[in-house]
């Protein structure tokens, strides 16, 4: 018999759904990838502390490194200290900092485990930020800090550089000062103002094909210090022109949570192997992590069906959890955590599960389930009902 229960829909009726009852596809046992992929990993709160969720950041430790030791076993890498992780929005810098260091012990135990860890400027005050000097030293005492652990760099966008800024001109010398002194190729990262409207007019300019002539100059100044750039713009005609540009060896970190999976089987297109497919550094993998895992090892092997067969039905559900405002992204990411059982609780640094609506977790439930992601069914029911429950619907 059909798992079901009642959820609400758009209109704010209840109805019955029952769950299709198909197995979630799982990655073959030593998965190889022909892509590299990173899963920006989100952040477990500590539900039983004693603090102010909206003031105060408390992590429960050891169940966030759990889940970066399940990612790292499905051989996908951890992006770690990301937006997907509430930097910024919860995440301090400090607690980023520390969370960087467990991330890298924990990497050491298993071969090949990759993480890159986020370094910005989120520690400065930023009505303190007076001038481009002050970005830098920021960004510099970030890097001193990821880089004493032996950290690789993903140098983050950041909301002080865009608000001090005056031209694209600032942008490259900020930019040439911090790769000039990266002891490893770094990823680059440009977050489009649907994800932090702080970011808006970033590399100097509102007009993305001027933004993108800026970034592209900048690598091309430095190709040996950058490993690649991870873009979210939800704009993959943009993503592809700009993998097309980048120079030899540059690699396009696909950040497109709408349309990754056709940008990550790619088309082929150009004079280098990274100019045809772009890589992933993606938030919506920490969501999908078996599904993506399996996806990858498919599309390694040559099987480009069954990698659009397993990823394309996901889409739908990325696209739900990253719906405007965007940024409020990360909690779709941490009920599916809840639903399969990674977390036993539905509480959020900040207090962001309180950022959706009951009709938008339904809606993400359905679509989980459309796309053989529920990993247990029966615990996704049973808490499904919780939260429903907890809304004042019963039964």
């Amino acid at each position: 018999m059909a798992l079901s229960l009642t959820l609400p829909t758009a209109s704010g009726a209840l109805a019955p759904y029952a769950l299709r009852g198909t197995a979630p596809v799982k990655p073959d046992a030593g998965v190889k990838f022909n892509r590299i992929a990173y899963s920006a990993a989100h952040v477990v709160a500590d539900p039983l502390a004693a603090i102010d969720p909206w003031l105060q950041a408390a992590v429960d430790w050891d169940t966030t490194i759990a889940y970066r030791r399940h990612l790292f076993s499905l051989g996908l890498g951890v992006a770690e200290a990301m937006d997907t992780a509430q930097r910024g929005m919860g995440l301090d810098w400090p607690t980023s900092l520390e969370l960087i260091r467990r991330s890298l012990d924990a990497a050491k135990d298993v071969p090949g485990a990759l993480v890159a860890s986020g370094c910005g400027t989120d520690h400065l005050d930023i009505d303190d930020v007076k001038s481009v000097d002050d970005v830098i030293r920021g960004y510099e005492d970030q890097m001193a800090a990821i880089e004493a652990l032996g950290g690789k760099l993903i140098v983050m966008a950041s909301r002080a550089l865009a608000r001090v800024a005056k031209s694209p001109a600032d942008y490259e010398r900020v930019y040439d000062r911090i790769l000039s002194q990266a002891r490893q190729p770094v990823v680059l990262h440009w977050l489009g103002d649907m994800f932090d409207p702080a970011l808006a007019g970033y590399w100097g300019t509102k007009d993305v094909d001027a933004a993108m002539d800026t970034a592209v100059g900048i690598i091309a100044a430095h190709p040996d210090k950058v490993d690649g750039i991870k873009i979210s713009l939800l704009d993959k005609d943009k993503e592809i022109a700009m993998r097309r540009r980048l120079p030899k060896g540059v690699r396009m970190y696909t950040g497109d949570d709408f349309n990754y999976a056709e940008l990550i089987a790619g088309d082929g297109f150009g004079d280098e192997p990274t100019h045809g497919k772009s890589d992933a550094l993606l938030g919506i993998f920490d969501a999908i992590a078996p599904a993506a895992s399996a996806a990858l090892g498919a599309l390694a092997q040559g099987n480009t069906e069954k990698f659009h067969a397993i990823l394309g039905p996901t889409v739908p559900l990325s696209r739900h959890i990253f719906a405007a405002p965007t940024r409020f992204y990360k909690t779709g990411v941490v009920f599916m955590a809840w639903l399969n059982g990674h977390q036993k609780h539905f509480t959020m640094v900040g207090g962001q599960q309180s950022t959706r609506s009951l009709q938008h977790f339904a809606e993400l439930f359905r679509l989980a389930d459309a796309a053989n992601l529920l990993e247990q069914p029966e615990l996704a029911v049973r808490r499904m009902k919780t939260l429903l429950a907890l809304h004042g619907v019963e039964g």
